[in-house]
Parts: structure tokens; C-alpha cells; sequence
């Protein structure tokens, strides 16, 4: 009995530490509200990071060009007829040139002035 615990006490000690590691973070944090927006970012995010789709700023049609490059090239899943129309729909709206321009043109927020710790003043 002293050996299962142990043994218990050793897969949790080695399981623990790569979960922790591996975990991510919420998967619509990187996804702006809109239609789909659930959907999209879950199946997504089970293969990599919110982040990289957030970065991208492609056209309708580099989205299909991108989608059909990942299911050739890295097995994922075909999206078809209405699923691929609604992914489609929500990445070009969300991550499409035209949200990536309106992004651009705020302008950037300034930090408050610090103090250089470092000088006479």
C-alpha cells in the first residue's frame, strides 16, 4: 500500500510541473467579439496561440488560401461548405485588412514621463 502511494505521489509530482507548463491561457483572449467568435478561437487555439491568428491582417481570400494550407500541410481538420463560410466570415472581419488598418490609424499611447533614477535631476 506505502508503494501506490508513492508511486501516486510520483506521477503527480512529474504530471504536475508539464501541465502547468503546457496550459494556455484563455483561448478568446486574442478573439474579438463577433459571430463565431467561440467557434473560431477553440479551434483555433488547439494548435497553437490566439496571438499568431490576432497578428495576422490578411484578406477573405488569403484567410481560404491559409486554411487550406494548414489542412494539407499540417493535418488540420477540412473545414467545409457553411462551418468554412462562417470561419471565414469572423477571421476576415476580425483579423481582415480592413480591421488591421483601423487598428493602425489610433494612434499609439504615450507611458507617463518616469523618472530616471539614475540622473541629478
Amino acid at each position: 500500500m506505502r508503494r501506490l502511494g508513492l508511486a501516486a505521489a510520483l506521477a503527480l509530482a512529474l504530471f504536475a510541473p508539464a501541465r502547468a507548463e503546457g496550459e494556455a491561457g484563455d483561448p478568446l483572449e486574442h478573439f474579438p467579439e463577433g459571430p463565431n467568435r467561440e467557434l473560431v478561437a477553440h479551434f483555433c487555439s488547439a494548435c497553437h496561440s490566439g496571438k499568431i491568428v490576432a497578428n495576422q491582417a490578411m484578406s477573405r481570400e488569403r484567410w481560404d488560401t491559409a486554411l487550406t494550407w494548414m489542412t494539407e500541410r499540417h493535418g488540420m481538420p477540412p473545414l467545409e461548405g457553411e462551418y468554412r463560410e462562417m470561419f471565414l466570415d469572423y477571421l476576415a472581419a476580425a483579423f481582415g485588412e480592413q480591421a488591421a488598418a483601423a487598428h493602425r490609424s489610433r494612434p499609439f499611447a504615450t507611458p507617463p514621463p518616469r523618472r530616471n533614477p539614475f540622473s541629478a535631476n
